[in-house]
């Protein structure tokens, strides 16, 4: 499989470092509902995982919650509630909703204000080291001793400065030795959650709860970590140089893979801006297996924008791969390594597949789209001819109706009416 590689920019072939393909994605802040553009972002890696397990690795998939950070904060005020209350609330409608788009769930699912204690050891650690200094009960990293900080993003000095102030970290805070210096942990003002530390009673900065969270779960390597491009600079940058600084093990992540932006009316689907396309309100009157068409037929790192005529196109195609999956043969193979977060033992076989026959040709140009840089529009053609195959008949119907409800499986298609995913509490 070749995936490209943001660090590098180029395709690079991907070979996992040990048996276990580690895998983090950046998850939601839970502070409203689930729109377009997450389910763009975690279908893709669903879609990841699931042609990783086709080829028989082992994946370890970690999915954070950010339940704690500003703009969750500013929201409960704003409704007059519980941060952690707002946080549970909007929770449970994700995973009704990814569990409804048959997403396989995280072998962890960790909660940020869970993992408070790993994220105070590194930063101890580099306050040790020079790495990071404090001011007023605040802890800053020094950018300055990563000379490689920017290698991710490629923005100059001027472009990462403006992206600090779209994202409302302030880099005009006088305590900071350079205004690119990156909060780990603040000081907390009256009236919000707070956490006992060195420096006095705080709460961490978003970017130090990745690298905690991906750190202790994954280790000072990671194969692959994922999440929407806007948060190539300043998250990953700054989770990066952070891990980096505190393991002294590059690189901190091997792949960094990205899901292009979703876009309504020409501006990027956001929370903050509104401009929202529910998943339940579209599962009200699509299947899910429409959804996740309609998004797999665009390549994963390219933009796009909203059009409820191709999902219609999606929910006709989804129709027609389920009547040719169930015309002529109901037997298929069970795809016993696309199921579950982290199996133990070793790696399973991947399913047996003959050297030739009516399925072959199909089966080869299948693995080739999703083995390069996952091209599932080109997967999805190959699926909708495997349809026009059966629908014309013929003796090997019944095979190719079976290979196409394996493959179907492999982009998470339920053409059978198999059982769904079940996602673990929060």
């Amino acid at each position: 499989m070749q995936l490209y590689n943001t660090l590098s920019r180029r395709l690079e072939r991907f070979e996992p470092v040990g048996p276990v393909v580690g895998l983090y994605v950046c998850g939601i802040t839970p502070y409203d509902t689930t729109h377009l553009g997450h389910a763009r972002c975690y279908v893709v890696f669903d879609l990841l995982q699931r042609a990783l397990r086709y080829h028989g690795y082992r994946v370890r998939y970690i999915q954070n919650i950010t339940d704690i950070d500003d703009d969750i904060l500013r929201k409960a005020r704003e409704v007059g509630v519980p941060y952690d209350e707002l946080g549970n609330r909007w929770l449970a409608v994700y995973r009704a909703d990814v569990e409804a788009l048959n997403l396989l769930p995280p072998a962890v699912w960790p909660r940020a204000t869970r993992e408070i204690p790993t994220m105070l050891a590194i930063a101890q650690a580099l306050v040790a080291r020079g790495h990071a200094y404090v001011r007023d009960g605040n802890v800053y990293f020094r950018v300055r001793t990563a000379p490689d900080f920017g290698a991710l993003s490629r923005f100059s000095r001027e472009q990462m400065l403006a992206r600090l102030r779209e994202e409302r970290f302030d880099p005009d805070d006088p305590r900071k030795e350079d205004p690119l210096d990156i909060l780990m942990w603040q000081a907390s003002a009256p009236g919000e959650p707070a956490w006992p530390s060195p420096w006095g009673p705080g709460r961490p900065g978003w970017h130090i709860e990745c690298t905690a969270m991906a750190y202790r779960y994954l280790g000072p390597t990671l194969d692959i970590h994922g999440g929407g491009e806007d948060l190539i600079f300043s998250h990953h940058e700054s989770e990066r140089v952070q891990a980096e600084s505190y393991t002294g093990v590059r690189p901190f992540v091997r792949f960094w893979v990205y899901a292009g932006t979703v876009y309504f009316d020409g501006a990027k689907m956001s929370k903050s801006l509104g401009n929202l396309v529910l998943v339940r309100d579209l599962l009200q009157r699509y299947s899910a297996d429409a959804l996740r068409l309609y998004l797999a037929r665009c390549h994963y790192r390219q933009a796009f924008t909203w059009d409820e005529a191709q999902l219609a196109e999606a929910a006709a195609l989804a129709a027609r791969l389920r009547r040719a999956a169930t015309a002529a043969d109901r037997a298929r193979r069970p795809a016993a390594a696309l199921v579950g977060a982290d199996p133990p033992g070793d790696p399973p076989a991947p399913p047996a597949r003959p050297p030739d026959g009516p399925t072959a040709e199909y089966r080869a140009r299948f693995e080739a789209a999703l083995d390069h840089d996952l091209d599932t529009p080109t997967a999805i053609a190959v699926l909708a001819e495997l349809a026009g195959a059966i629908e014309r008949g013929g003796p090997h119907a019944g095979e190719q109706a079976a290979l196409l409800v394996e493959l179907g499986e492999v982009l998470g298609l339920r053409l059978l009416d198999q059982p769904g995913t079940r996602w673990p509490d929060f």
